[in-house]
């Protein structure tokens, strides 16, 4: 089974993208965020007519939105509520191996470092922390899971295309990373993009569109991320990062991202 994440940084407007993705990427399961669409116009005919005819999605009006397509059955659709918002941020399903899929689009934080200065900071330091305790919980069912999205933390030195340059910036900073490791030592979750590969090797799935050249200057970060359980570790088949997507015509300026599990 292949399983993608992406945001797609509105799904009306690049619906015409996800042709071009699907032809490439070839997923049985692709998670979206920020969709950026309330549910009532949610484009559900047209999504269904490339091939997925089980969709799940939460979303509201110009900001935020998840959504799951999916090949295969899904059950057990829930969306948590994280940090007391009413941010549209969660979806999950219960997958045929009995797997739960939970796909996250974690708040960007804004520009200030400082959770007294700049609310939407304090807001994704809280999020983590919620979704660690959530963490704890889901660990104590003993059900398999993979944890997917835009995380909007690149956590590790090679993850940034500076670590040193960027230490002071949202999605880099220190309180971000701890509470991020926190998460993932939570229920002991492997980090597939890291799985398959080394730590000194560069890895991302963003670029600013600020950058006017992406490719030349390459200042990337790994912000999407795909976790699974321990248990699921010895499925881990393949994991690819399809960087091409960012040359697209009016690309998102995240890229997809895909894990093969064998099922």
């Amino acid at each position: 089974m292949r399983i993608a994440t992406w945001n797609i940084n509105s799904v009306r407007i690049r619906t015409p993208l996800l042709k071009k993705m699907l032809a490439q990427a070839r997923p049985d399961i692709l998670c979206l965020q920020e969709t950026k669409v309330e549910d009532a116009h949610f484009p559900l005919e047209a999504l269904k007519s490339l091939g997925f005819p089980h969709i799940v999605f939460s979303g509201q009006k110009s900001y935020n939105g998840v959504a799951i397509l999916s090949k295969v059955p899904l059950i057990d659709v829930s969306s948590l509520t994280i940090a007391e918002s009413d941010h549209k941020r969660h979806i999950a399903v219960t997958l045929p191996s009995g797997a739960a899929l939970h796909n996250f689009y974690v708040p960007a934080g804004g520009d200030i470092p400082d959770p007294k200065l700049n609310p939407a900071y304090d807001f994704k330091l809280r999020f983590v922390e919620h979704m660690t305790a959530w963490s704890g919980r889901l660990k104590k069912s003993k059900q398999p899971a993979i944890i997917l999205g835009d995380f909007n933390i690149a956590p590790l030195e090679h993850d940034v295309w500076s670590s040193r340059q960027l230490r002071n910036v949202v999605s880099h900073t220190e309180p971000e990373i701890t509470r991020l490791n926190a998460l993932k030592a939570s229920h002991d979750w492997c980090d597939v993009g890291r799985h398959f590969t080394p730590h000194e090797q560069k890895l991302y799935s963003w670029w600013s569109y600020r950058n006017r050249d992406w490719k030349k200057s390459n200042r990337g970060r790994r912000l999407d991320h795909i976790w699974v359980t321990p248990s699921l570790t010895p499925t881990l088949k393949n994991f690819e990062i399809f960087t091409d997507a960012r040359d697209w015509d009016s690309p998102s300026d995240h890229v997809p991202v895909v894990v093969e599990l064998q099922t």
